[in-house]
């Protein structure tokens, strides 16, 4: 029988680091084999082609497309550029009394004229898209055509639940204990640019200092779901985030509510202070995990465990007196204890049947689980 568990929360001093950085379509590798890169270094590109606007020219120009000639009528050829509101075909009666016109409604390029149908396919202007590095370290493998795979040796720390994409910058700690909250007098205009880290809790005034004073991101344990809904602008669900525009990134470490941050965690990322480093909101805690990270490089450290000794520590599955986290409600985020394992199968109280766990809670609150809303602490 397969073991029940799901990995947990890495807080690494040093390990290993891969990133699989891919093209979203087929595309150039900039870079070769054993390169070294840095945050920002452009390492692939390509162009993503615009959307197609078809254009019913026939109709426009009052002609039947069965008995004229589109092509007759055209100002404009296939392949040919053309700007928004100009005209790509037109109709001229009655010795020039009577005109009727076709125009584009956007910048781009005629791609299609048919006469079969009297449409036109005009397809706007292609988006650039560079993926850049993200992590500072070597090539270590080329996917021609697709992308490349970035290796560093680094600290490594997950977030429970972050929002906002990749960025980068240096450390400033603002907080002098884990358990302290980040309030927006704390912000000044020192803090632009950087990646600060709080202790508890953030505030929506410090949240919306951060933005204004021009801050790249923020490592706090817990928010308030409603401080998250007051600055996102709307409630937030938990399939994926990563994606929002909102003038930083924000990973929480512990969960919701006041949550101090684990002192592990803070140690280490005040032991970093002043180090440049990397984090991505990126969130998905149903199929497929992606958890929310800080990555910073270490120049002079060496890996803690190697890849294979840590898979190592999973394989053998949970056992009583394992640290976890609750990843699920009714008790999202808070730690605890494994203190039971039961063999067999349990009823939930949706009726299907799941392993399960009993685990004791720091709050000294005891709580029967599925095994699958837990995940394990790796230490």
């Amino acid at each position: 029988m397969a073991l029940a568990y799901t990995p947990g929360l890495k807080v690494k001093a040093a390990t290993n680091v891969r990133k699989v950085r891919r093209l979203p379509i087929a595309g150039d590798v900039l870079v070769k084999l054993g390169e070294t890169v840095s945050f920002d270094t452009v390492v692939a590109k390509t162009e993503i082609p615009g959307e197609a606007r078809i254009i019913n020219a026939a109709g426009t120009l009052q002609i039947d497309p069965q008995m004229d000639d589109l092509m007759n009528y055209m100002t404009k050829k296939v392949g040919e550029d053309v700007e928004e509101n100009e005209v790509i075909a037109k109709r001229v009666e009655f010795f020039g009394l009577s005109k009727s016109f076709c125009r584009s409604p956007v910048k781009g390029k005629v791609e299609l004229v048919s006469d079969l149908t009297g449409q036109v396919c005009i397809r706007e202007g292609s988006v650039s898209v560079n993926v850049t590095a993200y992590i500072p370290g070597k090539v270590v493998e080329i996917l021609p055509h697709e992308g490349l795979v970035v290796e560093t040796v680094a600290a490594l720390i997950q977030g429970i639940f972050g929002i906002g994409g990749e960025t980068y910058g240096k450390l400033m700690i603002l907080a002098d204990s884990p358990n302290e909250i980040l309030t927006a007098d704390k912000i000044t205009s020192a803090c632009a640019g950087k990646i600060l880290v709080g202790g508890a809790l953030v505030t929506i005034e410090a949240l919306r200092k951060a933005v204004e004073v021009g801050v790249k991101g923020i490592i706090v344990g817990g928010i308030e779901e409603e401080t998250l809904i007051k600055f996102m602008g709307y409630s937030i669900g938990v399939a994926i985030t990563g994606i929002e525009d909102v003038g930083l990134s924000l990973i929480i470490t512990e969960g919701f509510g006041k949550m101090n941050m684990s002192v592990k965690t803070f140690d280490l990322l005040k032991s970093n202070e002043g180090v440049e480093a990397t984090m991505n909101g990126a969130t998905q805690v149903r199929a497929g995990v992606i958890r929310p990270e800080i990555i910073i490089p270490q120049k002079e450290l060496s890996p803690a465990k190697s890849s294979k000794e840590v898979e190592e520590v999973f394989n053998k599955g949970m056992t009583p007196g394992m640290r976890v986290r609750v990843i699920r409600e009714p008790a999202f985020g808070a730690l605890g204890e494994i203190i039971r394992l039961p063999v067999e199968p349990q009823q939930l109280e949706s009726e299907s049947e799941a392993r399960v766990l009993e685990v004791k809670l720091d709050d000294g609150r005891r709580l029967i689980l599925p095994r699958t809303n837990v995940e394990i602490i790796e230490e």
